[in-house]
């Protein structure tokens, strides 16, 4: 029976991991690490990396699991790494045409936010949040696109 990762990743976001962190360890078995490691790996990039809402965790997600299944490991290769930056281009390119975007901002209608008015404090998960955040989606498209590339 073939995974379901968009529905793994989402009931992972569920149960309070970041965005990233959802992604990541829908993918963990896979990526043949740990799922202590996978979640430290991925655990900056939640909230737009750390919480700057910059580039959506969910994206960064995709990118990471696409560097251990598929990334170059020489400095030197650069057909490799032209492929590589190729592949990451397109899942960007993916995401954003189901979202219209992938800064996490973007995707959540906020302003742009200053410098000086970050909050390092995490958002408590209550009804109301999953209620309000179409984060849910986002690590379900982005498991989906990884898993329809790679599996």
């Amino acid at each position: 029976m073939k995974k379901d990762y968009g529905k793994i990743a989402e009931e992972n976001f569920k149960k309070g991991y970041n965005c990233a962190q959802s992604v990541c360890l829908a993918f963990a078995e896979e990526t043949a690490l740990s799922e202590e490691i996978i979640l430290k790996l991925s655990s900056s990039f939640g909230g737009g990396m750390g919480r700057m809402r910059e580039v959506c965790g969910a994206v960064s997600a995709m990118f990471i699991i696409a560097g251990l299944l598929k990334g170059y490991n020489k400095p030197c290769d650069d057909e490799n790494k032209t492929e590589h930056y190729k592949l990451i281009q397109t899942l960007a390119k993916e995401f954003k045409t189901c979202h219209g975007s992938i800064i996490c901002r973007e995707l959540l209608g906020l302003e742009k936010a200053d410098d000086e008015n970050f909050s390092f404090i995490p958002s408590k998960r209550t009804e109301k949040y999953y209620a309000e955040r179409p984060c849910e989606n986002f690590v379900r498209t982005a498991a989906e696109i990884i898993a329809q590339k790679f599996l």
